[in-house]
Formats: C-alpha cells, structure tokens, sequence
C-alpha cells in the first residue's frame, strides 16, 4: 500500500496534515480560549511553512534530484519544529522553581526590540510557555506535535528515497 504513494500525493497528504494542525491551533485559540504562548506560535509558523513547501513540491512534482531539494528542505523545517517543540516540552518539565519568568507579549516584542532579540528572547521560554493547558492521551500540545514533527519528517525521507518501483 505504501509503495502506492508518490511523493506528489504524499505532499498533498503533507498540506493537509499541516493545515489541520494548525487549524486546530487555531480552534484551540479561538474556540477553546486557549492563549498560544510564543513558543506555540512559532510552532505554528514552521508548520505552515512545512505547508507551503510540501505545496510548491506537490505543484512543481519535479524529478528525482528536485523531489530530494524539497524534501531536505522540508526536513530541515521539521528539524526546526522538532528542537523549538523540544525546548517547550522542556520548559513543561521543569519544576516549578526553575521555571522562567513570564515576559513581555510576543506582539510587544515585535513592536519594540529586534528580531534577533525577539527570537533569543523567545527560545529562552517564559513561564506562560511552561503551563500545561492541553492534553490527549496524557500528551502535551508540543509533545505532540513534536511527534508529528518527527513522523512527517521521517516518511518524507521514505518517500523520497525507497527504492524505485517496477
């Protein structure tokens, strides 16, 4: 069954994965009243790049050197996602003595400092980014999508490199 998916239709696949990750996100935070902290946002902003790249792959369905570009390209976003959602799931497991302090406002920062130090600022992690608000199956949000990080990741390399079919 496996050996049936082309990389155009598992990029499609990957699009759709996407969307509905952050679509949840977003359901979460608009439905649900859950607050994303600066971590949760950046982990939205990598899945939708993941999104867009797995897209312009799916559009372009180029040859075999083109289909590796995308996908180390691809993978090197989920790199991305998996070490800020690691570094959330880290935050979430200290104690709570050792936990950062809130700061400011993701939107403020933008506002007022520069990106580089909005960026350390952020994967620094505050307080707000060690709340556990959400769980399924008795996984966090960034558990999971670090998880998902991972999996598209890996099938993506699969697809792209399984021996050619006959």
């Amino acid at each position: 069954m496996l050996n049936r998916i082309t990389p155009r239709i598992w990029n499609v696949f990957v699009v759709l994965c996407c969307a509905s990750l952050v679509g949840f996100a977003l359901y979460n935070q608009y439905v649900d009243y859950l607050e994303p902290c600066p971590l949760c946002i950046f982990q939205r902003v990598v899945f939708f790049a993941m999104a867009v790249v797995a897209l312009l792959a799916a559009l372009h369905n180029p040859g075999r050197i083109g289909q590796q570009v995308y996908a180390w390209l691809f993978v090197g976003l989920t790199a991305t996602g998996a070490s800020i959602a690691g570094r959330h799931i880290w935050l979430q497991s200290l104690p709570p003595d050792k936990v950062p302090e809130c700061g400011p406002g993701l939107n403020y920062m933008l506002e007022n400092f520069p990106l580089t130090e909005v960026l350390s600022t952020v994967l620094r992690g505050s307080g707000s980014c060690a709340e556990v608000l959400w769980t399924f199956m008795g996984l966090s949000m960034p558990q999971w999508t670090f998880l998902w990080y991972v999996a598209l990741g890996l099938m993506t390399l699969w697809i792209t490199y399984r021996p050619a079919r006959h």
